[in-house]
């Protein structure tokens, strides 16, 4: 065993990011990063959704959440609404403009599932994400062996 897997995820993850970034540059869109995806997919399929339950599918804190739908607002893709009935809450939906990305976003991404699992058979993808899915997991146990209550309802594609 080479024990060097986490330095080559890292390393993938880095290249897997540049390529959804030369990918949206040449499609005439530089304005985005590759962590306002996550936000893109989850609004494709969900109309609306409050801020909150963003963060908790995506697995980020409600604050960076905050940080990457102000800059999707202020580029026009996506628009906050407060909630009539509870004014702590902020729904956040896609705009036209921000509807237009969805096939942008659809070819990419099976661009990069074909880097990702070219060669692969069925069975080798299936293992690779079980084994990825079983790291995963490990870190996210708590200390005293409780996973965390991140929601895992919406597999981000990928």
């Amino acid at each position: 065993m080479k024990g060097n897997a986490v330095a080559r995820m890292s390393r993938a993850l880095d290249l897997a990011n540049r390529f959804i970034i030369s990918e949206l540059e040449s499609r005439g869109i530089s304005d985005l990063a590759p962590s306002h995806g996550d936000i893109f997919f989850l609004l494709f399929h969900c109309d609306r959704l409050p801020m909150q339950e963003i963060a908790c599918k995506i697995h980020r804190t409600k604050p960076t959440v905050t940080i990457l739908v102000k800059k999707l607002v202020e580029l026009g893709y996506v628009e906050r609404e407060k909630s009539q009935e509870d004014s702590r809450v902020t729904y956040i939906s896609l705009t036209e403009e921000g509807r237009k990305l969805r096939p942008i976003f659809e070819e990419i991404s099976k661009l990069l599932n074909e880097k990702v699992y070219g060669g692969f058979s069925p069975g080798q993808a299936i293992l690779f994400e079980e084994m990825l899915e079983n790291v995963y997991d490990r870190f996210a146990q708590g200390k005293d062996g409780d996973e965390n209550q991140e929601s895992d309802e919406y597999p981000l594609p990928g």
